[in-house]
């Protein structure tokens, strides 16, 4: 067995100055190697990596193809059982690994896993991108045990529990490497964000389980490629979650979502005007209009995604971690704010 974590840098030397060194020191086994994949820095990354940890291997490309496409790009040239893909702002600590592996090798329903992701900047919360993992409402927003939204819980060990969830976060996930490939890795349309959902809704639709292994646990930044504020992520983030729907959800609902999708982004983009983010409002009107004229598009995407994930099934579509009513409705009109608020007597 070949476990191979692999850390996806783009002019991101300041982060592996400060996280790397514990990255390797917590993979020392003889099973694993560790992999930065450099997505075409222009700043001294490579230079640094070369002389300062010449045990690590390195992937190179020759220009930023963005999280899903630079992924994809390296792992071609990965051979390995497992992937972990982590993200070159996260601290890692010790036996981060062995859990989770060890659940995967128990159960080849596993597909992917995430460990616990905590706030580096204040390790008693819980982190925006991925929490204690990932779950999915009826009109397709994700939120996470212990994030909803922006509101982000204090760790009190509340979400401890080995748990199926939808979705297992980019930021620190393990998958199995054939799977990865079977289902062609991450959708590199996307650039960044929400790709990782996408690929375990795929997994999902293929009757596979994503799972959250709590006893590992590893520290989030955020935002180290694109600020939380961004407009470039807020457009991110709109056009990827409709094109997240179209591609996976089922005609008949899309019929209705897609419309109601339209009125609900229309409200946020109301709640911009208020706060004076004219950016964010122009980035959402942007994310709508990348999608309509590639609906066909989409479509055709659509379909060979559907033959990719009838070859690799192995039952019925899993649904497990999909919320049947809205956390918008209960986050903003019932001030429902804390995962188990959201979640009891569902």
């Amino acid at each position: 067995m070949q476990i191979a974590v692999v850390i996806l840098n783009y002019n991101g030397r300041h982060f592996l100055e400060q996280f790397l060194e514990g990255v390797v020191r917590h993979s020392n086994q003889d099973t694993v190697t560790v992999y930065v994949a450099d997505n075409g820095s222009t700043d001294t990354s490579v230079a640094y990596l070369k002389e300062n940890h010449p045990t690590v291997e390195l992937v190179l490309s020759d220009e930023n193809y963005g999280f899903a496409g630079g992924y994809n790009f390296a792992l071609k040239q990965i051979e390995a059982d497992y992937y972990v893909l982590l993200n070159s702002d996260v601290e890692v600590s010790a036996n981060w690994l062995t859990p989770i592996i060890e659940l995967m090798e128990s159960d080849t329903g596993i597909a992917a896993c995430q460990p616990k992701v905590l706030a580096h900047y204040d390790k008693s919360l819980f982190e925006h991108a991925g929490g204690s993992g990932g779950w999915m409402d009826t009109l397709g927003y994700p939120f996470c045990r212990g994030r909803i939204f922006s509101k982000l819980e204090t760790d009190s060990g509340q979400y401890n529990d080995i748990q199926e969830v939808f979705w297992a976060t980019g930021a620190a996930m393990f998958i199995r490497a054939d799977l990865y490939h079977s289902m062609e890795g991450l959708d590199a349309e996307y650039f960044a964000h929400m790709e990782e959902i996408d690929l375990c809704w795929r997994l999902k639709r293929a009757g596979y389980k994503n799972m959250v292994v709590p006893e590992s646990v590893v520290y989030h930044v955020g935002g180290g490629t694109l600020p939380p504020t961004s407009p470039r992520k807020v457009y991110l983030n709109f056009r990827n979650s409709l094109l997240t729907l179209l591609k996976n959800e089922s005609p008949q609902k899309l019929l209705w979502l897609i419309p109601l999708r339209l009125v609900l982004d229309g409200l946020a983009g109301v709640l911009f005007l208020t706060e004076g983010k004219f950016k964010e409002i122009w980035a959402i009107i942007r994310a709508h209009f990348y999608i309509y004229p590639r609906i066909f598009k989409i479509a055709k995407k659509r379909k060979h995604y559907k033959i990719l994930i009838e070859k690799a099934t192995i039952g019925e579509a899993n649904t497990i971690g999909v919320y049947s009513k809205s956390v918008v409705l209960d986050f903003f009109i019932k001030k429902k704010q804390h995962f188990s608020d959201i979640i009891s007597g569902f």
